[in-house]
């Protein structure tokens, strides 16, 4: 190299003041052009080092603090750059120490003693040589690294990957209280499109198909293709089985629309099979076969289904799919209705109001519960339509009977955590109220504890709304174990409802009445009305009634029971309250 070719730009990072003068002396005799800059610490180095790029560094070994072989470490492992030769140097002329710089990344060593002009030249131009060398090589290692774990296809990882992973991913799984959950899926009738359409229209499907699950997919699973039209997605940290119902849907669902491909419209479906670490086996190579068997067991039932390898969880699974299937279909078919269970005075055993709560008519006597549905309507969103049907719904109710019989009876409604997530619902509300004529104060929307639980600020601002509309807001559920004084201070609270865990159960049950006394002076004093629910003996109602309560309802008085049942009960000279 001339000296009138560009400069070399070294970094000289030494803690001895006098060496450093050394080597600068010797750079400037040597027949290099070279622009130097130095450094008295490891720190001080990397610090020069992120705001200038260096063609070479010049390291000592022993410094305070932090020795050389720290900082190649920090430059090399943590892959800070690799645009910089590195030459170590010591004042130690020691074998085995030239051999741990060269391990750890730098290309030569010098022993300071053997430091002359001509020497240092000579290394400078040596170490950027084999720095370029190594650096194509690594960039070739990296491209074969790509090769050998991508699907040269879809640009998937592949199945190499997949083991590997697989392999880890059970290990570390066997520390933890976690499931692991592997979901195989290949394409239906794949031979066929194969057959009709030929090979390259098939590699398109396979693209298309691994585009569109890629998308639906978080960015911490990991989908791969193990070959053919075989695919697999392993699900982490996985808490509820359930996940996999919803992760299952948005799979199908990625295929409601056929994949296009020039003028062809090629409608395309998958199976699925599941198996679940350690539930169903503990072995990486046995999660496989699992998998793969429940995912034959889905292709022989004519494809586009989703089966889990053991019978009990897919009888679980096939339960959940049923009663989504029930939902959706009550939904569009006016297969819900309310029941309505009466609020009672216990001084006088007067009725004071109603709460309406939903039931699900199956069409095929297949009965289901609210506390099975109603997480189902929650997880898949079609709590929000079908929430806005039941406000207008027992709103209209409430119009009707106290026009009907010339009352002001109450009416409470549950609002479920989604349903508050939803921006509209005080809209909803006030049409509600608007198109039935009812007076904002006789309707009351009941919020369980659970959902009020780390409530953001708009969550909170829809309460409020609601509240500013008229219209109570009851905390249901007090009690259970999530109480907690915040909510009264927080939400605009106009109601407590004491759960049924917490109304004593004998007669002589010290505690639970102790704990009801202790809970009514707190609500008394923050002037909130009280209901008790759960009644569902006399001494019950007797003790809630010598609390001075004056809400309360269950079984004692009535059931849930239809619109014409409580006419019947209620709005007839026939039946008196209190013996239903």
């Amino acid at each position: 190299m001339s000296p009138s070719s560009a400069a070399l730009n070294i970094l000289i990072v030494d803690d001895d003041v006098v060496d450093r003068e050394m080597i600068r002396r010797c750079l400037d005799r040597g027949h290099l052009n070279v622009k130097m800059t130095e450094a008295s610490t490891v720190d001080d180095g990397l610090r020069l080092y992120d705001q200038e790029k260096f063609d070479a560094i010049l390291l000592d070994y022993r410094m305070p603090q932090r020795d050389g072989i720290e900082m190649i470490l920090e430059l090399r492992t943590y892959m800070r750059d690799f645009g910089s030769a590195i030459i170590m140097m010591s004042s130690a002329d020691d074998e085995e120490l030239a051999e741990q710089c060269l391990n750890a990344g730098a290309q030569d060593f010098i022993p300071k003693a053997e430091i002359t002009s001509g020497r240092i030249s000579r290394a400078l131009i040596h170490a950027r040589t084999r720095f370029s060398l190594e650096h194509k090589l690594r960039k070739s290692f990296l491209k074969t690294k790509e090769l050998a774990e991508k699907d040269s296809l879809t640009n998937l990882s592949n199945r190499f990957v997949f083991e590997e992973a697989l392999k880890v991913s059970i290990a570390n799984n066997q520390r933890h209280e976690f499931k692991l959950a592997l979901i195989l899926f290949d394409v239906d009738k794949f031979k066929q499109i194969n057959d009709v359409h030929g090979h390259d229209i098939g590699d398109l499907v396979l693209i298309g198909v691994a585009e569109r699950v890629a998308k639906s997919l978080r960015s911490d699973e990991l989908f791969v293709r193990l070959g053919g039209d075989e695919f697999a997605i392993m699900i982490n940290n996985l808490r509820d089985v359930f996940q996999l119902s919803r992760i299952s849907k948005r799979l199908l669902s990625c295929f409601k629309a056929p994949i296009v491909i020039g003028d062809l419209h090629i409608d395309v479906s998958i199976s699925i099979g599941i198996a679940i670490h350690p539930d169903n086996c503990t072995d990486s190579k046995e999660l496989v076969k699992c998998s793969d068997i429940a995912l034959y067991r889905a292709k022989i039932d004519r494809g586009n289904k989703v089966c889990f390898f053991l019978p009990e969880m897919q009888e679980q699974f096939l339960r959940r799919y049923r009663v989504e299937k029930m939902v959706n279909h009550a939904l569009k078919n006016e297969g819900f209705e309310l029941h309505y269970q009466p609020i009672i005075n216990p001084q006088d055993l007067s009725l004071v109001g109603f709460e309406a709560l939903l039931r699900l008519n199956s069409p095929n006597s297949d009965k289901t519960y609210p506390d099975e549905f109603i997480p189902i309507a929650e997880s898949n969103g079609s709590i929000i339509p079908i929430g806005d049907w039941v406000i207008d719904q027992a709103i209209s109710q409430c119009a009707q009977w106290n026009s009907q019989y010339r009352k002001t009876y109450s009416m409470a409604i549950n609002l479920s955590a989604i349903q508050i997530e939803n921006s509209e619902v005080h809209k909803v509300v006030a049409n509600a109220l608007k198109k039935h004529g009812v007076a904002a104060q006789l309707i009351e929307f009941e919020i369980t504890e659970t959902a009020l639980l780390n409530a953001q600020t708009d969550i909170v601002d829809r309460i409020k709304r609601i509240r500013e509309l008229g219209c109570g807001i009851g905390l249901d559920d007090f009690g259970t174990g999530y109480s907690s004084i915040s909510h009264l201070h927080n939400f605009p609270i106009t109601t407590v409802k004491f759960d049924r865990s917490i109304i004593p159960h004998a007669p002589d049950d010290k505690h639970s009445t102790r704990i009801i006394k202790a809970l009514l002076a707190m609500v008394n004093v923050l002037e909130l009305e009280v209901v008790a629910e759960g009644i569902e003996e006399e001494f019950q109602a007797g003790i809630i009634k010598a609390f001075n309560i004056s809400k309360a309802q269950g079984y004692y008085f009535q059931r849930p029971s239809g619109a014409q049942e409580i006419e019947l009960a209620y709005f007839s000279e026939a039946k008196k309250i209190g013996r239903n």
